[in-house]
């Protein structure tokens, strides 16, 4: 099935972004299923909201094709069934939430205002209070109202509780995530805090240096993955190299996070299984030690090599 078929909520093929600087994305392939609840995750530079930008009609690719539910994202607006809640929650401080709701009713023809003004009575927020005087957990949720009362069937969102307290994130997430199990709509999250994310996510979607590092079904990549404990190594790792994804040595032991089919617990180490949080800073630090490799100049020794 394609696409157009309704297979994929987003999908990209060979996509990059490049700006003067130089390339934001570079060669990712990715199809995210509809109906799923996928963490976008990556450092900071690793081009998230240069994805998200794509996605929305925000910017247009340099190379490669993005797809939303079927259709190329043009740059006249945003796809009629996708919302985007950007990390900065564009708000007008001075208008009242009433007077937001209505503005979302105005401008979208796809509106929901009995649903919309529903979400922010259940969140406890009062109408009548300027946008200005609210809590950070209250604009995040009126926010997140002026997102979903589009009644979309993708949204994306950009570190949406990155100024919010714990109790706060925690509500918000249990919003959301009530709202996907109701409308079965799919979510494309990004985060900085992972764990917020495990436990919620089903799908991933890491990007480093501009790529795709690692990407799929939750469930899946953590059953693929484990996490190796044993003593400390004094030599070579008793585990094939291009099975490892992170090693790292301390003064009491050695803990590996390896592919499952590529190494066997030797005896005297211990196996588990990696949470989200452990298989993606895995990646991202195995990520960042490459391209710290990859920039390194080559010393003196090298130069006389390579002459």
């Amino acid at each position: 099935m394609n696409d157009a078929e309704g297979a994929a909520a987003l999908s990209a093929e060979a996509l990059g972004k490049r700006y003067k600087r130089g390339w934001a994305l570079q060669d990712c392939t990715f199809v995210l299923p509809r109906g799923r609840v996928s963490a976008l995750v990556g450092p900071n530079g690793a081009g998230k909201s240069t994805l998200m930008s794509l996605a929305t009609g925000l910017l247009s690719p340099t190379a490669g094709t993005i797809r939303v539910l079927g259709d190329t994202p043009g740059r006249g607006g945003t796809h009629p069934r996708l919302a985007f809640l950007a990390q900065d929650k564009p708000l007008y401080p001075g208008f009242s939430v009433a007077e937001m709701l209505r503005a979302g009713q105005a401008l979208n023809e796809r509106w929901d205002h009995v649903y919309a003004r529903s979400l922010v009575h259940t969140a406890g927020v009062p109408t009548g209070a300027r946008i200005s005087t609210l809590s950070g957990g209250q604009r995040t949720r009126v926010a997140l109202a002026m997102a979903l009362g589009r009644r979309p069937e993708i949204v994306v969102l950009d570190e949406p509780l990155a100024d919010l307290d714990p109790l706060a994130r925690e509500e918000v997430m249990q919003a959301l995530m009530q709202e996907v199990a109701e409308t079965g709509m799919t979510v494309l999250l990004s985060s900085h805090v992972l764990a917020d994310l495990d436990g919620i996510c089903d799908h991933l979607l890491l990007l480093a240096d501009g790529r795709v590092r690692l990407g799929g079904d939750v469930e899946d990549l953590i059953a693929s993955h484990r996490v190796m404990i044993g003593p400390r190594s004094r030599g070579e790792q008793p585990f094939a190299s291009e099975a490892v994804i992170e090693s790292r040595v301390t003064e009491r032991q050695t803990t590996a996070v390896v592919r499952r089919g590529g190494a066997v617990p030797p005896e005297g180490w211990e196996a588990h299984e990696p949470t989200l949080e452990e298989l993606t800073m895995a990646y991202l630090r195995s990520s960042r030690e490459q391209s710290a490799r990859a920039t390194t100049p080559a010393g003196p020794e090298s130069a006389e090599v390579a002459a």
